[in-house]
């Protein structure tokens, strides 16, 4: 009796974890998009911590950087990102790459403090 019982729990529990698994395995990654995001995010930074980048280009940019997020959530909202989905997010971030290289080269730089 302990024997079946056992068994039914040890089925019970594998059933729920091939669901868990399932679950994860097919929610949409788009590791390129994030590992891009998390290194324009650290550009961002290093040029505000520098002084290349003014307050106002800098809460710019990351409020861009906060757009393409959303779009990025709203694609793996329905469980696929789609190679157009894929395509809008490269192409907005390829156009953030272009402002953070434009913003920190530009000959406007942070007031420092006296």
């Amino acid at each position: 009796m302990t024997n079946l019982k056992t068994l039914a729990v040890g089925v019970t529990m594998a059933i729920a974890s091939l669901s868990v698994f399932a679950q994860a395995a097919s929610s949409p990654t788009t590791p390129r998009a994030d590992k891009r995001e998390a290194a324009q995010a650290k550009r961002i930074q290093q040029g505000a911590s520098s002084g290349q980048l003014t307050e106002r280009e800098t809460t710019r940019l990351n409020k861009e950087q906060e757009r393409i997020g959303k779009v990025e959530d709203k694609a793996k909202a329905d469980g696929t990102v789609t190679p157009q989905e894929r395509a809008t997010i490269h192409h907005m971030q390829k156009r953030a790459d272009r402002n953070i290289a434009r913003q920190k080269h530009d000959k406007q730089t942070a007031a420092s403090a006296p």
